[in-house]
């Protein structure tokens, strides 16, 4: 254990000088401001050095304590105590912007990728506020927390929306050095290095970059009590009033809750998601990665864990610029192996936002309907959000009323021929009639005709060498398709 002590202070100390000097290469006008952020990024490796093992004791697990998660039926059931208008006038609306498309096939910001009609991600965000600031006669102000991969490339695209009703303000988060895995010193030489020697630290730095970009300060002037942050590419996750209502206006005005975390019921496709525990007397998110090997199988259990972080989280902004300023703000590091073009094995260290709820006093979950949970992740959510399963009404994705059951079908697409946006497009002459599927699995090169229907479990599978074309107007009801099938024009 001493030896181990003793390369890890020697780890630090090679860390804090390999800092500086990379510090003194950057410009002068930005010097300080990159030091700051290298201290910042120090306290993040210094946690990491600190962490051996699981953060987690498993068998200290509780269950969350009763009340804490509440149901969404109990919080809509609420009458308001002031009118919406009044309501909003306290929320602030945070989008986590920093990803990019690459593992869609894409380059630049993932929020600029088309989901639906001709609208990015993007569009859409600016339609749902702008509609609610219309329809209330409000201001609530979008702010995007951009990184440095996102940042150029999006201010570009938000000129097209000046003339729009809302008002939109950007931060980034923090440009931290990737971390060469065998020597635990930065990859970058210089701070002019290219962009790979360098990675944004996950959406966990949205407390401290809000926070120093004085944006919060700004909101709290304006009267603002409420920001409510959310992913991007999560479709669902609009502003809701009654959560927002629950917020504002507390059952117990001497117990206000000043952290809430959007959950939603597991399915077997969520296995991996975060779930809500109680650990040391405080409501804790618990992650796979914190979970001991032996015991991953169980975290994955629908039965035993039956909820998930949707991340989507309403803070109290006098708490969060409080408990930021005083460093009180923990959360665990994640660590995450990449492996650079040239070869080289790195680590980013990460933060989630979500793992902050433990340093709220009064955090609760509430277990939404699964509506609110509709990310964009992979071309097989893009295709259920292309097709006529949802409408879209003032930039909002809504599960059309002619599908008989509330529940989205399972997709699964083959990987060579359609996890890339642009190969996926080329397989479609338009997106199926999907009203009623429950499940479709597609594999290897199939493509698909204008006007096709697929209805209840459709599988189908095009061999190695072989390729199958779903002809136009084709109706395939609880059917397998297999072997090769080609219709050519006479």
């Amino acid at each position: 254990m001493e030896f181990q002590q003793l390369m890890k202070n020697d780890a630090r100390s090679a860390l804090h000088h390999e800092l500086e000097r990379l510090g003194d290469t950057a410009a002068k006008e930005c010097r300080e401001e990159v030091k700051k952020d290298f201290d910042n990024f120090e306290t993040l490796f210094k946690r990491f050095l600190l962490k051996s093992g699981p953060s987690i004791i498993w068998n200290d697990i509780k269950a969350p304590p009763k009340g804490s998660i509440k149901g969404y039926t109990d919080i809509s059931s609420s009458s308001f105590k002031c009118s919406e208008k009044e309501l909003l006038s306290k929320l602030v609306v945070v989008k986590l912007n920093g990803g990019l498309g690459t593992s869609m096939g894409c380059t630049g910001p993932k929020s600029l990728i088309s989901v639906r009609s001709g609208l990015t991600f993007l569009d859409l965000t600016v339609q749902q506020i702008e509609s609610l600031n219309k329809k209330y006669d409000v201001d609530v102000p979008l702010v995007l927390m951009n990184s440095f991969n996102t940042d150029a490339d999006t201010k570009l695209i938000l000129r097209k929306y000046g003339s729009c009703h809302v008002k939109i303000h950007t931060f980034n988060q923090n440009r931290y050095p990737r971390i060469n895995k065998e020597t635990l010193l930065p990859v970058a030489t210089s701070c002019n290095d290219p962009l790979e020697c360098w990675y944004p630290p996950g959406h966990g730095d949205v407390y401290e970059c809000i926070v120093k970009s004085g944006l919060v300060d700004k909101f709290l002037k304006e009267g603002r009590e409420y920001m409510f942050v959310s992913n991007i590419d999560n479709l669902g996750a609009t502003v809701d009033l009654n959560i927002l209502n629950m917020l504002v206006n507390p059952a117990d005005p001497e117990k206000p809750c000043d952290f809430v975390m959007e959950v939603t019921n597991k399915t077997r496709a969520d296995v991996k998601g975060g779930t809500l525990i109680e650990y040391n007397d405080r409501l804790r998110l618990l992650e796979i990665a914190q979970v001991p090997n032996e015991h991953k199988d169980e975290f994955k259990s629908v039965s035993k864990f039956k909820i998930f972080n949707t991340n989507n989280l309403w803070m109290n902004l006098k708490s969060v610029s409080e408990l930021t300023r005083s460093n009180q703000i923990e959360m665990e590091v994640i660590v995450n192996n990449k492996r650079l073009g040239n070869g080289t094995n790195v680590i980013q260290l990460e933060a989630a936002c979500g793992a902050g709820i433990k340093s709220f006093s009064n955090a609760i979950g509430i277990n939404v309907p699964r509506s609110r949970f509709l990310p964009v992740k992979k071309t097989s959510d893009l295709l259920l959000v292309m097709s006529n399963l949802y409408e879209l009404d003032n930039g909002t994705m809504v599960m059309s009323t002619k599908r008989q059951f509330p529940t989205t079908p399972l997709i699964k697409l083959g990987d060579e021929h359609f996890t890339k946006v642009h190969k996926f497009a080329a397989r479609f002459s338009n997106i199926p009639d999907m009203l009623e599927l429950d499940h479709l699995t597609v594999s290897g090169d199939v493509t698909f005709g204008k006007d096709v229907v697929l209805k209840g479990t459709v599988i189908i599978i095009a061999n190695h060498g072989e390729r199958i074309d779903i002809p136009s107007g084709a109706f395939l009801e609880n059917k397998i398709v297999s072997g090769n099938l080609r219709i050519l024009d006479h």
